[in-house]
C-alpha cells in the first residue's frame, strides 16, 4: 500500500520516535508515549499500527531483508559450512543491532502480511543453506529453519546479558555449530 506524501511523514516521524525509545532501552514501546514523541494523536499511531507487535515488525523490516540479503548469500556460497557459519553469524549480529529484529524474531507468529512474507522468504533461504549442510554432513539431518531462528535468539540474549572481553559471539557460535554437527 503507497501512503500518500503527509500520511509518510507522520509514519516516518512515529517510527523515529519508536527508534529513539529503543535506543534508550525502552522495550515497551506505549503507543501513547510514541504517539506524544512523534506529535501526533494515538488515534493516528492505531491507524498506522494495529499495537506494539506491528510497530516492532515496522521497525524490523529493513534488517529483515539485510539479513535474507545475507542468506541468499549464505546458500550461494560454494562452502556451505562457510556459508552456515556466515548465516549464523549475520542472525546474531542483526538481533545485537536491531532490538526490534531481535524481539520480532524471538515471536514465532507475524501480525503484519510484510512480515509473514519476509518471514517465510528467509525461512526458505535457511532451509536452502540447512539442505546444503545435510548434504555435506555439516550439520544433523533434525535440524530445521525455525530451530536456527530460536538457537540465534537465544544466543543473542546470552551475549546480550554480558560479553566483557568481546569474544563472546564467536564462542557461543563454535558451540553452536558443534551441537549441530552430524
Amino acid at each position: 500500500m503507497t501512503l500518500r506524501a503527509d500520511s509518510a511523514r507522520v509514519r516516518a516521524r512515529m517510527l523515529a520516535a519508536a527508534r529513539a525509545r529503543l535506543a534508550a532501552g525502552d522495550m515497551e514501546l506505549p503507543l501513547n508515549a510514541i504517539a506524544k514523541d512523534a506529535g501526533v494523536g494515538v488515534g493516528t499511531v492505531y491507524r498506522h499500527f494495529a499495537g506494539r507487535q506491528a510497530l516492532l515488525e515496522s521497525l524490523a523490516a529493513d534488517s529483515y531483508r539485510e539479513l535474507i540479503a545475507e542468506a541468499a548469500a549464505a546458500a550461494d556460497n560454494p562452502d556451505i559450512a562457510d556459508g552456515l557459519r556466515n548465516l549464523l553469524r549475520a542472525a546474531l549480529r542483526r538481533q545485537l543491532a536491531d532490538p526490534a529484529l531481535a524481539a520480532v524474531l524471538s515471536t514465532p507468529e507475524c501480525q503484519c502480511d510484510e512480515t509473514l512474507a519476509l518471514s517465510r522468504e528467509l525461512g526458505a533461504l535457511t532451509m536452502r543453506v540447512l539442505d546444503r549442510a545435510r548434504k555435506a554432513g555439516v550439520i544433523r539431518a533434525d535440524i530445521v529453519p525455525d530451530d536456527v531462528r530460536r538457537l540465534t535468539c537465544g544466543l543473542q540474549h546470552a551475549i546480550r546479558s554480558g560479553d566483557e572481553d568481546g569474544t563472546a559471539i564467536d564462542r557461543y557460535l563454535d558451540v553452536l555449530l558443534r551441537g549441530l554437527r552430524s
